[in-house]
């Protein structure tokens, strides 16, 4: 595993964490119920921990369950089973982030169409809307890095199959 890859496998949880660190303080502001707190919080959380799935395509434990789980300790992941979701992750994180957000940005709506509300930090313009856009930004990299990781993952299994079947 080259140095490059590791680094673009690394940046993939780095590049959805400046988001969670926006939203995790708007998440403890005034008028937020507990619910949206609990969601605001699991998101963070959620998308922090998927981001963090990516390394597994350049790590020892993306080719090889760790021997701590139960059943599968020491067999070699099939490729498949990390190649599909992967490939499905990255395009519907390209779809969400980078076409839906560029379109609502331009349009001026949501992502469900919704007109923006007054108090939307994009809109707030001086360095609460420079904070935001700074934060989220880094996410329209997030689907594209996967999407490159797994086609890496993909043609380096393929071809260690290939030598493996040779030998």
């Amino acid at each position: 595993m080259t140095r490059g890859w590791w680094l673009t496998a690394c940046a993939v949880p780095l590049v959805v964490l400046p988001s969670s660190v926006w939203r995790i303080p708007a998440a403890f502001g005034h008028g937020i119920t507990f619910g949206e707190r609990m969601y605001v919080v699991l998101l963070s959380v959620a998308s922090e921990l998927l981001a963090f799935a990516a390394i597994g395509l350049v790590a020892r434990w993306g080719e090889v369950f760790p021997r701590w789980v139960p059943y599968l300790g020491g067999r070699r992941v099939p490729t498949t089973a990390a190649v599909v979701p992967a490939a499905l992750g990255a395009a519907a994180v390209t779809f969400v982030f980078t076409a839906l957000t560029v379109v609502s940005e331009i349009r001026g709506t949501t992502i469900r169409g919704d007109e923006l509300p007054s108090d939307f930090p994009g809109l707030a313009g001086g360095w609460e809307g420079a904070w935001f856009h700074l934060c989220y930004t880094p996410l329209l990299l997030w689907g594209p890095l996967l999407a490159v990781l797994t086609v890496g993952y993909h043609r380096r299994r393929r071809r260690a199959a290939r030598r493996a079947a040779e030998a």
